[in-house]
């Protein structure tokens, strides 16, 4: 989310009584952009003048504070609020830069309250900036066997790799980003997880490709598009440790999707929905002879087929069909059931089936 700014001081000039009047609202998920208009607008922020500026407002009523950068947020109710974590350095004057706490300034009214860290509000999604995190993973990688080793031995010293991205989980963000070996770059040993209100880290061990071996994978299979792929996300899909990937075309705007397997990174399934792209790179890994861990059947599934057609799908044909009676559309891959390629409008089916897939995938025909 981000708030609305002014052009020039002409335009501050005829609207600073009013100040801004909304933000703008992104879901990162499906680039749905929302304009949220405030009943009072804010007059304060980086985009104001002399003591409404949200800088100078910070540093008039708190002048012994070292600011890191401000943030935008706002609260449960919808209320527009900056940021201000506070920096404390741990280690003499100017090293060992660490957070210890935040100023919550209104945007609309100017009232400020300093937190803790410990006692920041819990709707507060970033208090610790990404690059100081990546900077602190790195001196612990780096230093946790000691300076020396840091050097000579480097044993288990290892670093970020080049990149991270984030992940919503609950009310509260996680910055991943993966670690390896300062010995061995070609791989990953494992990745972290930070959220970035509390700083809470976990590690784990997943050996494979490194993020940009995933990247460039990906990016292999679609390269008469020319899309970019942005840096993954590591899920677990089937029980295995799997990258997903946004592909994007020259505009910035994503397109398609990828799964990468880690381990085999040019195990790769692409599509223009995420439900298609985890469909193909299932069946990438079926081809494999990967085990793939199903959902659980449902209940049998029987009745007349309403109308049925066949669509290649990455060079598999697959079936799409709907029963009368029932608007569900269900599919079925041709190594479904041999007899797929017979059945027409009128036929009595009777299957099980697992859902979740897009919608409903055929497992098994009877």
């Amino acid at each position: 989310m981000t708030p609305l700014r002014y052009a020039d001081p002409v335009k501050w000039l005829f609207n600073m009584r009013t100040g801004l009047p909304a933000y703008i609202t992104v879901d990162m998920v499906t680039q749905e952009t929302n304009l949220v208009w405030l009943e009072e607008g804010m007059k304060y922020s980086p985009s104001e003048y002399f003591f409404r500026n949200i800088y100078r407002h910070l540093r008039f009523h708190y002048p012994t504070k070292i600011f890191d950068t401000v943030s935008f947020e706002i609260d449960d109710d919808g209320t527009p609020y900056w940021v201000a974590p506070t920096i404390d350095y741990r280690i003499g004057w100017w090293d060992g830069t660490d957070i210890n706490g935040a100023v919550l300034v209104n945007a609309v009214t100017g009232e400020s309250k300093y937190y803790p860290k410990d006692e920041v509000p819990q709707w507060i999604d970033q208090l610790y900036t990404s690059d100081l995190i990546i900077t602190q993973l790195d001196d612990n990688g780096k230093y946790q066997n000691g300076f020396l080793n840091s050097i000579f031995g480097q044993r288990n010293v290892r670093r970020t790799t080049y990149g991270y991205n984030y992940l919503a989980i609950n009310d509260d963000v996680y910055l991943y980003t993966g670690m390896s070996s300062v010995t061995a770059d070609e791989s990953n040993i494992g990745f972290v997880l930070v959220n970035l209100r509390t700083k809470e880290t976990k590690f784990y061990t997943v050996p494979g490709a490194t993020e940009y071996s995933a990247m460039e994978s990906a990016q292999g299979q679609v390269q008469h598009l020319n899309y970019t792929a942005t840096f993954p996300l590591l899920l677990n899909v089937s029980n295995r440790p799997t990258y997903f990937v946004s592909l994007k075309d020259a505009a910035g705007l994503v397109k398609m999707y990828a799964f990468v397997d880690v381990e085999q990174y040019q195990i790769v399934g692409t599509g223009q929905t995420i439900d298609e792209a985890r469909r193909n790179y299932r069946e990438a890994l079926n081809l494999e002879d990967a085990e793939i861990a199903l959902e659980s059947a449902d209940e049998p599934v029987s009745g007349t087929i309403d109308e049925i057609y066949a669509v290649v799908v990455s060079g598999n044909t697959v079936y799409y069909f709907t029963l009368t009676g029932d608007e569900t559309i269900y599919t079925a891959s041709i190594t479904s059931n041999e007899r797929l390629p017979f059945m027409k409008s009128g036929d009595r089916v009777k299957f099980t089936c697992s859902a979740g897939i897009a919608p409903v995938q055929v497992i098994e025909w009877q």
